[in-house]
């Protein structure tokens, strides 16, 4: 059972952040008032879990108070017997939310996306297949008011691509996408497929966070090779007439990116530095966590590209999910973009791991 003293002492800070919050002088300093801004966030969550956990244990309490008392009116007994089956049936639930908010913050969690989509085997098709997921993610991030921007994309013949990647900026996208990264495997007729077979398929998908403003990321320009080209494939009456499209090539690290999609070389350079950021933000914490012994971010499966996370199969209308167990009938729904099912069993999922590291680290008292 989670102690309200627990629970108060925590949200002391609350006060304190309201108090800093409302001082003139705090938009001084952005980077301190954007930490802030999240903190308050994230203890007015806390403060409404604690609100709604602890008025079901406080009511629980008072009807098993009254039922106890043998001078109360039979009735009124009878009442409160059926408060306390209402309120120990929504206990548990509440107190799940509870420990889930008392979670140290996940500091990706209010990060914009960037996602890398590779077709895998199956030639055509599987280029056809990473076109769909794009797709797919493209209309989910619609749906939540989200921005998606093409970084780079190699598409091919067939209205597919061989690479494509992307940027999703919006208020939660990272936390949401971020459980997207690995191997996604497709069954179904090929259009291309005369004989009416099953083709498996398949793509890839990496997921990072992207780097922002508040990241102590320097970038030496003399690490750089920066190369100029022609863009390739369809585009417009641009295409192929200006040396428009921007590689640029970490030397240290051999981490390329490029972009394509802008016009402008200046537009695909910043895009670029973007990616180039967000990929080198994401080797220096890997490289860290592995100094340190830490436990990479607690996540569903591990990100890899070569774990397989979940199969499409076209003719059952089937979806599954095999880190979860979750298989979902509902495929050609979630194809355009109705991923919100999906994503909040995996949220949940990933929630329960982390409670549950959480409680054998306290248990283990490290």
């Amino acid at each position: 059972m989670i102690e309200k003293e627990q629970v108060g002492n925590i949200l002391l800070r609350l006060r304190e952040v309201e108090k800093e919050l409302s001082d003139p002088a705090a938009a001084s300093d952005q980077k301190k008032y954007r930490a802030l801004v999240r903190e308050h966030s994230s203890l007015r969550k806390l403060e409404q879990k604690a609100g709604e956990y602890f008025r079901l244990v406080d009511a629980a309490d008072e009807a098993r108070a009254v039922m106890e008392d043998e001078s109360a009116d039979e009735e009124f007994r009878a009442l409160a017997a059926e408060e306390l089956e209402a309120c120990t049936g929504r206990i548990p639930a509440a107190e799940r939310a509870l420990s889930i908010a008392l979670l140290p913050p996940d500091p990706d969690e209010r990060r914009d996306a960037m996602l890398e989509i590779r077709a895998g085997t199956g030639g055509d098709e599987a280029a056809i297949f990473a076109g769909d997921l794009f797709r797919m993610y493209s209309r989910f991030a619609e749906s939540r008011g989200w921005k998606v921007t093409p970084v780079d994309a190699s598409p091919n013949e067939l209205g597919g691509y061989k690479e494509i990647v992307f940027a999703v900026e919006g208020e939660g996208s990272y936390a949401a996408l971020r459980y997207e990264g690995g191997g996604h495997r497709v069954q179904r007729v090929p259009e291309t497929e005369s004989q009416g077979r099953i083709h498996t398929s398949a793509a890839t998908v990496a997921v990072f966070p992207q780097a922002d403003e508040d990241d102590s990321l320097v970038i030496d320009p003399q690490d750089l090779r920066i190369d100029y080209f022609r863009s390739g494939g369809a585009g417009g009456q641009h295409v192929n007439k200006t040396d428009s499209a921007v590689r640029i090539t970490h030397i240290p690290t051999g981490i390329v990116v490029q972009s394509q999609d802008e016009r402008s070389q200046h537009q695909n350079k910043e895009k670029c530095m973007a990616a180039l950021r967000t990929r080198l933000l994401d080797l220096n914490r890997t490289r860290e966590e592995q100094r340190v012994g830490a436990v990479r971010r607690i996540m569903i499966g591990s990100g890899d590209r070569s774990e397989r996370i979940r199969t499409y199969n076209f003719p059952q209308n089937r979806l599954t999910d095999h880190r979860i167990n979750l298989t979902l009938y509902s495929l050609d729904r979630i194809m355009e973009g109705m991923m919100d099912e999906l994503i909040a069993a995996l949220a949940d999922s990933n929630a329960e791991l982390r409670l549950a590291a959480e409680l054998g680290r306290v248990a283990s008292g490290s």
